[in-house]
């Protein structure tokens, strides 16, 4: 049979084609479309697979279902396929294991739920089985605003059961539910209560109140009522009682119905939604959140995260809302859970980060402290990520620690240099503002800068420092010294481009103007002419005559990219979105 890693079931045409699949999706396990190719391959093997086709082949098609479902699990429509493949190669024990998993992974599909009701059906004749698949559906997607599948499913199941009381007690509930279809639900109800006994209708406190309120009128009107006349009465009552409640009904629905209505893509795509999209969706959870009703909120918010499950702006919304809600820890810490483990990729680490500090708030440090290291595995270049963690680990354990998580990642060999430049301008911050050393802050800057050079970071952050340090006019003298010293290296060690030299030169030119002494524009004017001058005499002659003797080599587009770049963390960059911002919102 040969080994299995190179036997996938099918011919060796077959073979060599899922191979080279299966390489592009663990090349770039994000790319939907490898997936879909991978999929499709797996099931044509054999000529299409059925409970005869060999072990290989069966083994190979799980395999990339299991893969392609773990990566996308909110995919309904393809657990449903699995679900039906299962049937058809192992039998309906097997079918409803898929459906089972894929219910926990997208527990608020209509689509998925119904279906799984429906096979339910079909294949269970235990009817306190069925109704238990139904009970349970129900507290996952009964109330969603186009849950009227999954309802007539049901209706339809007691329906073939003949259990009528069954059929009026569903609709019973349903008649209070804002949705798509709320109208026909309430006019079979109501049909439905003429032929139902009193009892059925309402509770027997509610009946007594009923009966005595048309005995009492019979009374104060003189008449003697027969009790079928009396019993005709306590239903027009009760009609007119239900009658309010589709009247409610059909207000919360008419509320819903605008933002519901502009729900162009209610299910998941790994492709971006309009910023039209986003806004509705933003305007309808703030709506929905001033009602006030807990559930409907948290079916919301599920319903949006399967839209919205790539956009880590309602992933922070939603565990800040329920945050917000008295004793919900465990709930809020699932919405991270499910956040940081299948949905916002790992490049944009700021969920996960918030995920750690909740951690940390909660008295779990050590979970904090393996949310960041897990960040690390995967992203070693991270610069927010290990201040992160290096500031836990100052809050949780001291200085020391934090300076042994820079220390750790500055011998890393897997940190590039860039990102090794930032951890010795944040221990040199930690010596400088935390032990209140500026000696040995200064001596972090400087023993190793030749080494990180290229790093603007390095440069701003050292200029910075010198910037910052109180003087009297005894020390002014040796401040400009110190601040010159560093403008003067950064000139003549670097290899950042001209427009970045500019920028940290502007900084020193205002010290000089601002600060400097009787001789500081003898400086300021060198700098000047340095920096804006014509290329003849400024910095871009020196260092185009140095690139060109091969003194200097330029650094390539890459190392430029990383040398000049910023270091950001989440909330520094976060802005309050632009409601009328137009084309396709990117996930970054």
């Amino acid at each position: 049979m040969g080994d299995f890693n190179s036997n996938y079931g099918g011919t060796d045409e077959e073979n060599v084609e899922i191979a080279r699949l299966n390489a592009d999706v663990e090349a770039d396990t994000d790319n939907f479309e490898n997936w879909e190719k991978l999929i499709r391959a797996c099931e044509s093997l054999d000529g299409g697979l059925n409970r005869n086709s060999s072990p290989q082949a069966l083994a190979t098609l799980r395999n990339s279902y299991d893969r392609f479902l773990l990566k996308f699990p909110l995919l309904f429509g393809y657990w449903k396929k699995y679900a039906d493949l299962e049937f058809n190669i192992a039998g309906p024990e097997s079918a409803e294991i898929v459906y089972e998993r894929g219910c926990a992974s997208i527990t608020n599909s209509v689509d998925l739920w119904t279906e799984y009701c429906s096979f339910k059906m079909e294949t269970t004749h235990i009817p306190h089985l069925v109704r238990e698949l139904f009970e349970r559906a129900a507290t996952h997607i009964g109330l969603d605003f186009l849950s009227h599948p999954f309802w007539d499913k049901y209706l339809e199941y007691e329906t073939r059961q003949e259990a009528h009381d069954k059929i009026f007690a569903i609709l019973n509930r349903v008649i209070h539910i804002p949705m798509h279809q709320y109208a026909r639900y309430y006019e079979r109800f109501r049909q439905l209560a003429h032929t139902r006994p009193l009892e059925e209708l309402v509770s027997a406190d509610e009946l007594a109140r009923y009966r005595a309120e048309v005995e009492g009128e019979a009374i104060h009107l003189g008449v003697q009522k027969t009790e079928l006349e009396v019993e005709r009465d306590i239903r027009g009552k009760i009609d007119q009682f239900f009658y309010l409640i589709f009247q409610n009904t059909q207000t919360e629905t008419t509320k819903r119905w605008t933002y519901e209505a502009e729900i162009k893509r209610p299910y998941f795509h790994v492709t971006e939604l309009d910023h039209s999209q986003l806004v509705n969706w933003r305007k309808y959870l703030d709506f929905e959140e001033d009602e006030g009703d807990y559930n409907r909120i948290v079916v919301l918010y599920e319903r949006c995260l399967v839209t919205c499950a790539l956009y880590d702006e309602m992933w922070f919304r939603y565990a800040r809302w329920m945050a917000g809600q008295e004793g919900k820890e465990e709930e809020v810490r699932n919405i991270y859970l499910r956040a940081a483990t299948l949905f916002v990729p790992i490049s944009r680490p700021g969920i996960r980060l918030q995920f750690a500090y909740f951690e940390e708030m909660s008295g779990r440090v050590d979970r904090a402290r393996a949310i960041h290291e897990a960040v690390l595995d995967t992203l070693p270049d991270s610069v927010e990520t290990i201040v992160s963690w290096a500031n836990l680990e100052r809050r949780q354990a001291g200085l020391d620690a934090a300076i042994a998580v820079l220390r750790a990642q500055i011998a890393s060999p897997t940190v590039s240099i860039y990102t090794k430049a930032a951890c010795v301008t944040e221990w040199a911050t930690l010596l400088w503002k935390v032990k209140g050393s500026v000696d040995e802050a200064r001596t972090a800057f400087s023993k190793d800068a030749d080494a990180y050079a290229d790093s603007r970071h390095f440069w701003q952050q050292w200029l910075d420092f010198e910037l910052q340090q109180p003087t009297n006019s005894e020390v002014e003298s040796k401040h400009l010294e110190l601040v010159k010293r560093v403008f003067t290296q950064m000139c003549t060690k670097s290899r950042l481009s001209l427009g970045i030299k500019q920028e940290l030169g502007r900084i020193y030119m205002n010290y000089l103007q601002n600060r400097g002494g009787k001789e500081a524009m003898k400086d300021f004017l060198d700098v000047d002419r340095q920096m804006f001058g014509p290329p003849s005499v400024s910095l871009a002659a020196k260092s185009k005559d140095g690139k060109e003797n091969g003194v200097v080599p330029e650094l390539d587009p890459a190392s430029r990219l990383k040398a000049e770049g910023r270091f950001y963390n989440y909330y520094e960059l976060h802005a309050d979105p632009d409601e009328n911002a137009q084309g396709l919102a990117d996930f970054n």
